[in-house]
C-alpha cells in the first residue's frame, strides 16, 4: 500500500477546526498580543478518547490573517490561538494520550502577508523574492491594488501563489515541515489543494519527510482526478475521497444504495482503480455542508456511520457532527461549518442522542477487526435500500448488511466458506441463522449488522 504508515490502518481520524471553535476574531490583527485559545481545546481530548479516536486532525494553526489558509508566518503559531510554546504544550498532552496529530499545510499559496509578499510590494521589480511567486507582471495592477498582477489560487488575489519549481522556495518550506516535526512531533500533514501543486514538489516532501520521521503520513485535498496521479509509493500516501463522499449520503436520500456500491465496486473491487489505496473517507469537513442537513432522514445517521467505518479506507468524523450537529454553508461564507460549540452541552443535550455511542461502538468494532482495517472487498448485495458486501483477509471475514428502509429486512442466500465459524457480532441478535448454505440475515430499520467470521 504505497508505503503506508504503519498505523494508518488502524487510524481514527478526527478532524478539529481550532480557529472556529475557540471563537478566535474572524481577521488578525498582528500588532495584538497572543491570546492563549488552544487551552479550550483540552476538555476535547476527553472526549475524544471515549470516542475511541487515536488521531487528531487540527484545521490551520498557523500564523495567518483569516481563515488559516492565508498564511503570514510558517514558523509560528497563530497568535489568536496562542504561542508556538502553548501548542508545543498541547500536542505532548495529544501525544501522552496515545493520539497522533495531523496538521494543515498549505504549500501552494501564502497570504498577502507573508513576509515575501510584503517585499514584493515594496520593491516590486527589485524585490529579492521576486521569484518567489508565479505570473509577477508589471504591465497592469492587480485588483488589491498592487503595481503588479500576480498568479492566485481559484482566482483568489488574497491567495498569491507560490513559484515552487523555485528551490529557494521549496527548501524554506522544507525547513517550516522541519521544524513543526521537530518542535510539535507531528506525525503527518493534510496538505490544502494538493492537486494544484507541482508533482516533484510532493516527491521532495515525500523523501524530506520520510528522512525524518520514517512513519510520517502524507495525505492530499484532492476534489476531482484520478488519485493515484498524487497518492503512490513515490508522492503522497492518501488522497481526500470525495469521489466517494457525494455517494454516502445521497444513496440514502434517493433510496439508492446503488451508487455507493458502484462507486465502492470501481474503487476497492478486486480490480479496483484503488484497492492499494487507503484513501481519507468523510462525510463532511470544514468546506461542505454538515451530513446532518443534507440527510433527509436523520436516521439515515445510523447507517451512513457504520458504512463510513466498514467500507476500506481511513474513516474521519468532523467535530460536532457525531452528534448530529447541521451547519450549511452560504454563496458567500464558510463560517457556519465552523463553529463554536458547546462540548458539555452537546455530550449532555446532543441533536441525535443516541448517535455518539453508536460511532464509538462501531469505532471499537473496527479497531477490533482486522478486515476492517486492510481487507478486500467483495459485494455481496444491493438493492434500493440494502446493501452488504464482505471484508476479507486470509484469517478473517466480515460480512457488512447495512438496511436504510423503515422495515426488517431479511436477507438469505449467504454462503459462509466451511472452514469459518462465527465468532462475532456487532450487536447480539438471536434471528441470526447459521446455515452452510442458507443462511439468514434479519437488519433492524435503519441500522447495520456486522458478522465476523475465522
Amino acid at each position: 500500500m504505497n508505503n503506508t504508515p504503519h498505523w494508518i490502518p488502524s487510524a481514527f481520524i478526527y478532524h478539529l477546526y481550532p480557529l472556529g471553535q475557540t471563537a478566535a476574531p474572524r481577521e488578525n490583527h498582528f500588532s495584538q498580543p497572543a491570546e492563549d485559545r488552544i487551552s479550550q481545546l483540552y476538555p476535547w481530548l476527553d472526549h475524544l478518547q471515549w470516542l475511541g479516536v487515536n488521531t487528531l486532525f487540527l484545521g490551520p494553526v498557523l500564523q495567518s490573517s483569516s481563515h488559516g489558509y492565508d498564511l503570514a508566518d510558517y514558523f509560528q503559531i497563530d497568535r489568536r490561538l496562542g504561542t508556538n510554546q502553548s501548542f508545543k504544550t498541547f500536542a505532548n498532552e495529544v501525544h501522552r494520550r496515545g493520539i497522533r496529530l495531523i496538521l494543515d499545510a498549505v504549500f501552494n499559496h501564502s497570504g498577502r502577508d507573508f513576509f515575501a509578499f510584503h517585499d514584493l510590494q515594496q520593491n516590486g521589480k527589485h524585490s529579492e523574492y521576486l521569484d518567489w511567486y508565479e505570473g509577477v507582471r508589471f504591465d497592469h495592477p492587480s485588483p488589491m491594488g498592487d503595481l503588479f498582477d500576480y498568479l492566485t489560487w481559484a482566482g483568489h488575489y488574497t491567495l498569491p501563489k507560490f513559484n515552487l519549481a523555485n528551490p529557494v522556495v521549496r527548501a524554506y518550506l522544507f525547513q517550516a515541515v522541519s521544524f513543526w516535526i521537530e518542535e510539535w512531533g507531528i506525525d503527518g500533514l493534510r496538505l490544502d489543494a494538493a492537486d494544484h501543486v507541482r508533482h516533484d514538489f510532493w516527491q521532495e516532501l515525500r523523501q524530506v519527510t520520510t528522512s525524518m520521521h520514517p512513519d510520517f503520513w502524507l495525505m492530499g485535498e484532492v476534489v476531482h482526478g484520478q488519485y493515484q496521479q498524487w497518492a503512490n509509493t513515490q508522492h503522497l500516501h492518501s488522497i481526500t475521497n470525495y469521489e466517494a463522499y457525494k455517494g454516502l449520503y445521497s444513496s440514502l436520500n434517493d433510496a439508492n444504495y446503488f451508487e455507493i456500491a458502484h462507486t465502492l465496486q470501481r474503487q476497492f473491487a478486486e480490480d479496483g482503480i484503488y484497492r492499494d489505496l487507503m484513501l481519507y473517507n468523510f462525510v463532511d469537513n470544514h468546506d461542505v455542508n454538515r451530513v446532518a442537513s443534507q440527510l433527509k432522514n436523520q436516521q439515515h445517521l445510523s447507517p451512513l456511520y457504520a458504512l463510513l467505518f466498514s467500507m476500506p479506507g481511513i474513516p474521519s468524523i468532523y467535530y460536532g457532527s457525531e452528534w448530529g450537529v447541521t451547519g450549511q454553508r452560504s454563496a458567500y461564507s464558510d463560517q457556519a461549518l465552523r463553529p463554536v460549540l458547546n462540548l458539555q452541552q452537546l455530550i449532555q443535550h446532543a441533536p441525535q442522542a443516541n448517535l455518539p455511542a453508536t460511532i464509538q461502538k462501531l469505532a471499537q468494532f473496527r479497531a477490533d477487526t482486522p478486515a476492517l482495517q486492510t481487507g478486500s472487498y467483495r459485494q455481496a448485495h444491493v438493492s434500493s435500500q440494502q446493501f452488504a458486501f464482505w471484508r476479507e483477509t486470509d484469517k478473517q471475514k466480515v460480512l457488512v448488511v447495512l438496511n436504510s428502509a423503515s422495515d426488517v429486512f431479511t436477507l438469505s442466500g449467504i454462503r459462509i466458506p466451511n472452514n469459518l465459524q462465527l465468532k462475532n457480532l456487532f450487536e447480539k441478535q438471536s434471528d441470526f441463522q447459521l446455515d452452510r448454505n442458507q443462511s439468514e440475515v434479519c437488519i433492524p430499520p435503519h441500522w447495520v449488522s456486522l458478522f465476523v467470521f475465522e
